[in-house]
């Protein structure tokens, strides 16, 4: 059996009266992240993961910003596209490792719900799934809350 590891970043720019979708899970709030599809940065970071680490590209590589089959797509439905193209490379996600940066909402009380929504589209246990959040102190445009980013790493194996 092989191990490969992937690294993961996104990022995105926050305003108001969008929805803030993180980890799949619609967080209480009164602005969100901006994007082409959802702008979920947890699960974008974890999709750039698992792709780096089967040498697939990147999320843009996949699906592009500037196509329309993508706006405002649910990105729980990118993530499974990126499981499936494991799938046929023979892959298999061991875990998954995450962290988000931002200020606020504070996300510690929708953790468990974003851990089980990911569990259950890329078809791995609950417990293999990290995901923890920090704030940047209130430095940069994280601090000043104009923006949210996240970092995920994958161990994939085949």
């Amino acid at each position: 059996m092989k191990f490969r590891i992937g690294y993961g970043f996104d990022v995105h720019s926050l305003h108001e009266g969008r929805p803030f979708i993180l980890g799949g899970v619609e967080i209480p709030s009164t602005f969100g992240p901006l994007g082409h599809s959802d702008a979920d940065v947890l699960i974008h970071a974890i999709c750039d993961a698992l792709l780096g680490a089967a040498a697939l590209g990147d999320i843009g590589k996949h699906f592009p910003d500037n196509s329309s089959e993508f706006k405002n797509i649910d990105s729980k439905i990118l993530l499974q596209r990126v499981v499936d193209l494991l799938k046929e490379k023979n892959y298999s996600i061991g875990n998954i490792d995450a962290t988000v940066i931002l200020e606020k909402p504070k996300i510690a009380p929708h953790i468990s719900a974003m851990r089980e929504a990911l569990s259950k589209v890329m078809g791995i246990p609950f417990d293999d799934i990290s995901i923890k959040a920090t704030t940047n102190e209130k430095m940069g445009f994280i601090g000043r809350q104009e923006g949210i980013s996240a970092h995920a790493v994958a161990l994939i194996n085949g």
